[in-house]
């Protein structure tokens, strides 16, 4: 994920359009982190995933645990956890959900 990318959907708020589906992020390691905490820690994210070299958008350096690489629905996990708060990342379609 280029950083405009990421600038992008987290101007377009924590829900997927059309139908309003609650987003996350994945980072380089694996780990899910919710849109509040991509969100809070926006600049650190944006300062690791600058590309190594300017012209290319290619590998990156910095800390992986801070590098975004995409974001995805969460549609029934009820069970995914912010890696970063440790607040439940909120589903699309999980039973326990009364949001």
């Amino acid at each position: 994920m280029r950083i405009s990318e990421l600038r992008k959907c987290l101007d377009n708020g924590p829900y997927q359009w059309p139908g309003g589906y609650p987003i996350y992020f994945i980072m380089a390691d694996g780990e899910a982190m919710s849109f509040d905490a991509v969100k809070a820690n926006q600049k650190l994210i944006e300062e690791n995933m600058q590309p190594s070299t300017p012209a290319l958008d290619g590998p990156q350096e910095g800390d992986t645990d801070w590098q975004v690489v995409g974001y995805c629905v969460n549609w029934e996990d009820e069970d995914l956890y912010c890696a970063h708060t440790n607040e439940r990342i909120q589903s699309a379609y999980g039973e326990g959900d009364t949001e």
